[in-house]
């Protein structure tokens, strides 16, 4: 599914029932979930990560949400199956048996497994399981209706995975696994509300929703469009324009949320699909936008 709006225009596609994965752009409400913390005063940005889960020396909140803690990401964890489900505390040890590729803060490095660390320290400040902090402090509250984390149980209206031949494929593990890295579901219609929400300082106030807006860390890229990374979303431009993008990619869906605040411009693509690789996703997106 595909959805372009400008302003309260739609200019292509429309507004699906249908949830699909997130994948990688569930990392933005994660990222979410802990600025609301800190505007809460429940914990700062500079906090270290072993003032909730011990064996981390020297790397901080701020580390995992802009990918420079040094923690590798899932293909230097190939003991995990993604697809299947382990106890919270053994995946937490598994990742800590992988030494860091460097030292927290020394480079970036995209790293799903962090952004797992941080759903638990939003947990643990919480004192309420992830699932249930990001429906109460963000779903609701945004009015994102259709929008839920984890296991899909009896909901209705899934889009379920396919693989490129078009058969069912299993999903990924979201509950444990996947929590906090890739484990959201939603509408397209729900996207282009969150990415309003968040404009508007609805949700986050300053200095919380700049932060997460704007470069937090230098991605290295060639590429002009993620040449930064904020917390939760990737900062850049897009043939001359600003805007704040992020894209997915779980077994059997992609995805794609981007924003252009100069022309209001919000542009939404789910697919439950592994026919449409990242590449198609940006020729989709080129022929949108």
């Amino acid at each position: 599914m595909v959805l372009l709006k400008r302003g309260g225009e739609t200019v292509i596609g429309e507004e699906s029932p249908l949830r699909y994965q997130l994948a990688s752009v569930s990392k933005q409400f994660t990222a979410a979930a802990m600025l609301l913390l800190a505007q809460d005063g429940l914990l700062h940005l500079d906090d270290p990560l072993e003032r909730w889960i011990p064996g981390w020396p020297g790397v901080t909140l701020h580390h995992l949400l802009a990918h420079t803690s040094g923690i590798g990401h899932w293909h230097d964890y190939p003991m995990i199956d993604l697809g299947a489900r382990m106890e919270p505390a053994e995946l937490v040890e598994t990742f800590r048996s992988v030494p860091p590729l460097f030292a927290p803060g020394a480079r970036w490095a995209y790293s799903s497994p962090a952004y797992v660390l941080a759903a638990h320290v939003v947990e643990r400040v919480a004192g309420t399981p992830y699932r249930e902090f990001l429906d109460r402090r963000i779903f609701v509250p945004a009015g994102l209706a259709g929008t839920f984390a984890g296991s899909p149980g009896d909901r209705g209206d899934i889009a379920p995975g396919h693989d490129a031949s078009g058969a069912p494929v299993p999903s990924w593990e979201l509950d444990v696994v996947g929590m906090g890295a890739g484990d959201v579901w939603s509408t397209t219609a729900d996207m282009v509300t969150w990415m309003d929400v968040l404009r508007a300082g609805g949700l986050l106030h300053e200095p919380w929703r700049t932060l997460m807006l704007t470069e937090r860390a230098t991605t290295g890229m060639d590429d002009e469009r993620s040449r930064g990374y904020g917390y939760g979303w990737f900062v850049g431009a897009y043939e001359g324009e600003p805007w704040f993008q992020h894209s997915g990619d779980n077994a059997g869906y992609k995805s794609f949320a981007a924003c252009l605040p100069e022309t209001d411009r919000r542009l939404v693509i789910l697919a439950n699909t592994d026919a449409m690789d990242v590449a198609s996703m940006l020729e989709v997106m080129r022929a949108l936008l």
